[in-house]
């Protein structure tokens, strides 16, 4: 099979696994002490972002839509409404002074006054349309730094290739689409990252290559210290594994290593620091990571939602935190993205079963 067709065939696998009826909640996992229910049924949901007023916005993929979760007097559940659609994969979402960000291919939409106008969405202002229009790897989790600017991934347009300098990087923009930056280079699919809330760095998951077998190379988590280090593909990958085609280039000691090897093949996603109230205290500022499992291993790994506690830096533990969506060889669900309410309860969204669901803690 050519590297070109293998390409396809894994965009168009990850784009139409089978959606299951209604998610099998119970058949979850948790620590002691924690609950999940279903707070929405969303298609296809994606990518989470909270506005000022606790709204909560879903991307999609091939659904087009975008929409609008508005919390129910009981928090528990969310009523559904659609706030934008016909779009081309607006995978990415993020809110920003009363407005919402959506993420197409190419293009960055502004939905402004968002929250006062759910029942009438205003008509978009596009901020930028100068990202590539390639579809592979082309969707974009988007999220607003600590600085204020909007940081915009670009996935390599392949498996493995040298791309030219569009690709492979996690770039950043100011608000109204100026200012262009490359933050990081030689990220091969990046589809979630946050901000550490006391350091302020970037962490970052990032999609390992596929053909190099059932655990090769390993997924990354990533810590980005400050802007303009490279992450190594396609030369190397894990920090420490050159690529048998373009590894020979460069060598794995002139790349900044991942912080943390998650696995071969577990597609990482979300990715967000606890800083609710609602966990235990020993919870806040540990990453909660979103697999979303794999889809060409000869078995499958990932489908849950890992933690990771962190001091000085490192990651000293990453365990599951919700498992349960993969039974033997069988997932009825695929966890996407990560986000914490005012509350401090933790939203997942699942976009195989169609749904959002809402993690809970009581003494």
């Amino acid at each position: 099979m050519t590297r070109l067709l293998q390409f396809a065939v894994a965009t168009l696998l990850l784009c139409s696994l089978p959606v299951h009826a209604e998610p099998s909640i119970d058949r979850l996992k948790l620590p002691p002490g924690f609950s999940v229910e279903l707070y929405a049924s969303v298609p296809g949901a994606r990518s989470l972002a909270v506005g000022a007023r606790g709204t909560v916005f879903v991307g999609t993929m091939d659904a087009g839509r975008v929409y609008a979760l508005k919390p129910r007097a009981d928090g528990r559940s969310a009523e559904v409404t659609t706030v934008a659609s016909g779009l081309h994969i607006p995978n990415g979402v993020a809110f920003r002074d009363g407005a919402l960000y959506v993420a197409e291919i190419n293009r960055i939409l502004r939905y402004d006054d968002i929250e006062a106008r759910l029942d009438s969405p205003p008509k978009p202002v596009v901020i930028t349309d100068r990202y590539p229009r390639d579809r592979g790897h082309g969707w974009k989790f988007i999220a607003f730094g600590p600085d204020g600017w909007l940081y915009v991934p670009v996935g390599a347009p392949c498996n493995v290739c040298e791309s030219d300098e569009r690709y492979a990087l996690i770039s950043r923009i100011r608000p109204d689409g100026s200012g262009y930056e490359v933050f990081a280079r030689g990220v091969r699919n990046t589809v979630g990252f946050d901000w550490h809330p006391e350091s302020g760095e970037l962490w970052f998951n990032d999609h390992g290559r596929d053909w190099m077998g059932d655990d090769l190379p390993s997924c990354e988590l990533n810590r980005a210290t400050k802007a303009g280090l490279h992450f190594g593909f396609p030369y190397c990958h894990q920090g420490d594994t050159a690529d048998p085609e373009f590894g020979a280039k460069r060598s794995c000691s002139e790349f900044t290593p991942p912080a943390w090897k998650q696995g071969g093949h577990v597609a990482p996603n979300g990715l967000r620091f606890y800083g609710g109230k609602m966990f235990p205290a020993e919870y806040r500022n540990r990453v909660f990571v979103a697999q979303h499992g794999s889809w060409n291993r000869s078995k499958k790994n990932g489908y849950r939602v890992m933690m990771g506690t962190i001091d000085g830096g490192k990651i000293q533990r990453f365990e599951p935190f919700v498992e349960g969506w993969l039974e033997g060889e069988r997932a009825w669900g695929r966890p996407v993205d990560l986000l914490v309410l005012a509350d401090g309860s933790l939203l997942i969204s699942d976009d195989q079963a169609g749904a959002v669901y809402r993690v809970t803690y009581r003494r």
